[in-house]
């Protein structure tokens, strides 16, 4: 494990990925593509010094929580920096949630401001009132924002342009990711100053080799760990540029971002993986060097058929909101279709059993990583925190076995396994044999219009996997859906299918 990075006591990490660039002769370079705009390093100091005048114009002090219910704009990122800038903890949150999920986050977080795009007041309105902390509203569009509320626009235009950073510590909270686990209500994970300094040099310059000619597109949005890293503190490390696009995935429009912005860093998950290839469209990703994926494992047929048809390799790996990014993941010129890959170097990983032991390669057991980018504790969760952080250790959730060679494989989620004869058996294995050969989903089954479902192509899947992998892994069941359970980035909920046969409802053996 490489020696920890060296930061003074005295850090805001704010200067790390703005001031820096300017420092170094890069504040006319390109910092943010949005739509028509084009905002360079220098104009991105500025309204990042401007939002944090104005969050402190409104009273939020040094510690307090600032929630983001933001869309991938440019002003997400000029409010996120902006309250870290001044001592206060920005909480950016997920944007396709419920006003009962907004309550919950509001009185939990006890945040003293929100900043909310317009298009996602509607969803949050109803969980304003009995909020006891909240203090201010604030709203990010171009309409006027209603009785009670301030206008961003405003506030920014008001501001001044100059701030200097707090005198933070290296070790004081700087922003939260929610993380909701299976099941049950979301923790808010706790981040350091030093947090994204530690992910940004392990991984983004050891494993993608980041440059500042780079210009980063992602899937995943800015409130999630992962896209976080990908579109936001990932290239501002370097003086990179990223694309931020608001809007939901849909695989025409991505080719279109592609053709128009000519990323050389594009960053997806498995399900839209699928979902590109299935559109009809361009035979090249344009400048396009690496893709990433993680969230949920990449099945090797999936990683063959975009290289096929791309000629682009994807470096699957694994991470969490905890670690703050990806600790485990495959090499460019290295890549094992199907596995996580090998842990990135400054990470530590083990695979223990039920007793804490480690053990051999080969025999599935739990995942727990060591890491200076994992997260202090989740807030208000002191029993969750002592169960997850073991010390030194991050127990992950996830079961895997490693190789001979030292590649890792993911077998599951350690709540998704299922023990068959005294052996454990991966679902995720099992899903990833049925693709490679039917290029479909198993288990609850999605199928392609046109294709007609019924018992005999049941037991047909199910043969096939019986034929592929051990035969006491087969599925037992096989019912077809019309869609599965996602979270907005693209994993299956698993845990809504348990529920769903917890509630009494019982599909048909297949045979």
């Amino acid at each position: 494990m490489a020696a920890p990075l060296e930061l003074p006591e005295q850090f805001n990490v704010s200067t790390a990925f703005l001031d820096r660039n300017l420092d170094e002769g890069r504040g006319d370079r390109v910092a943010i593509y949005a739509g028509d705009d084009r905002i360079t390093y220098r104009t991105l100091l500025s309204q990042v010094n401007r939002a944090g005048n104005a969050l402190r114009d409104l009273g939020v002090r040094p510690e307090e929580r600032v929630l983001l219910l933001m869309l991938d704009t440019p002003e997400f990122a000029y409010l996120f920096w902006g309250a870290i800038r001044i001592g206060a903890v920005a909480v950016p949150t997920n944007t396709a949630l419920k006003p009962h999920d907004y309550a919950y986050m509001l009185r939990d977080s006890r945040a003293t401001v929100l900043v909310v795009s317009e298009e996602l007041l509607p969803a949050v309105e109803p969980a304003l009132a009995g909020q006891g902390a909240l203090r201010h509203v604030v709203v990010a569009g171009a309409g006027a924002p209603g009785a009670g509320r301030h206008a961003l626009r405003d506030l920014l235009a008001a501001a001044d342009p100059h701030l200097d950073p707090a005198p933070t510590h290296r070790d004081e909270p700087a922003f939260w990711l929610w993380s909701s686990g299976s099941t049950g209500a979301p923790k808010g994970t706790v981040h350091l100053h030093h947090d994204m300094v530690c992910a940004a040099e392990l991984y983004a310059r050891t494993v993608l080799g980041i440059r500042d000619d780079d210009v980063c597109l992602s899937i995943a949005k800015l409130f999630f760990a992962y896209g976080l890293g990908n579109a936001l503190y990932f290239p501002f490390r370097v003086g990179a540029a990223t694309v931020l696009a608001p809007g939901r995935f849909e695989p025409r429009g991505y080719f279109d971002l592609i053709r128009r912005y000519r990323p050389t860093l594009f960053f997806g998950v498995p399900t839209a993986y699928a979902a590109m290839l299935a559109q009809e469209g361009p035979a090249g990703l344009g400048r396009v060097r690496l893709c990433v994926s993680a969230g949920e494992p990449l099945p090797g047929a999936l990683l063959t058929r975009w290289k096929e048809r791309f000629g682009v390799e994807i470096l699957d790996g694994i991470g969490s909101t905890e670690a703050l990014h990806i600790y485990i993941s495959n090499r460019s010129g290295r890549v094992r279709p199907g596995s996580s890959g090998e842990p990135v170097a400054g990470y530590a990983v083990r695979i223990v059993d039920e007793a804490g032991r480690d053990v051999p390669a080969g025999e599935i057991g739990d995942l727990l990583v060591r890491g200076d980018s994992i997260a202090a504790g989740y807030w208000n969760q002191h029993e969750r925190t002592r169960q997850a952080f073991r010390g030194e250790w991050f127990v992950s959730g996830d079961k895997y076995y490693r190789d001979a060679d030292g590649y890792y494989w993911y077998c599951g989620r350690s709540d998704d396994m299922l023990k068959v004869g005294g052996q454990w058996v991966s679902p995720a294995e099992v899903e990833a044999t049925v693709i490679q050969g039917l290029s479909k989903p198993c288990a609850f089954v999605v199928l392609k219009p046109g294709i007609t479902p019924g018992d005999a192509l049941a037991r047909d899947l199910q043969a096939f996997v019986r034929d592929k992998i051990a035969a006491y892994k087969y599925p037992r069941w096989i019912e077809f859906v019309p869609e599965l359970p996602k979270t907005a980035t693209g994993k299956i909920q698993r845990f809504r299918l348990r529920e769903r046969l917890a509630a009494g409802y019982k599909p048909a053996p297949a045979g």
